[in-house]
């Protein structure tokens, strides 16, 4: 439950490294956030018609806008994770760029400090947020 967290407590902190718990279980705590919103707004439908359904989806943009600069956040320090620019993130506008974005946040981080920073699973490391 950290893990979800932790990134807001980060909100617009680009430097540094993150973990790939960390970028994981803030995706998840989204996904399961906009799935809570959903149901409600399901349910406000179902009840009391679209136009109800329509007003309850307003918290659910709200959230995604506020949510915008701590996800490009983590998914930069991810990046660093993999000694790799936070720049590689523009790869998503081309056609199946994703799909190597994918495959950089799910492999697994250099070992030892790099030039963004100290490796965040060190536990001895100064640096990690913890």
């Amino acid at each position: 439950m950290e893990y979800m967290f932790m990134p807001l407590r980060r909100y617009a902190d680009f430097s540094g490294r993150s973990r790939r718990k960390e970028y994981w279980m803030f995706q998840l705590g989204i996904f399961l956030l906009y799935i809570v919103f959903a149901v409600v707004a399901g349910m406000f439908g179902a009840v009391l018609g679209d136009r109800m359904a329509s007003i309850t989806m307003l918290p659910l943009i709200l959230v995604a806008l506020a949510i915008i600069v701590p996800s490009l956040a983590v998914s930069v320090r991810r990046l660093h994770d993999q000694d790799k620019s936070g720049w590689w993130l523009l790869i998503n506008l081309i056609p199946f760029g994703g799909i190597v974005l994918l495959v950089f946040f799910c492999t697994d981080g250099t070992r030892g400090p790099n030039r963004f920073g100290a490796d965040p699973k060190d536990p001895y490391s100064e640096d990690v947020f913890a």
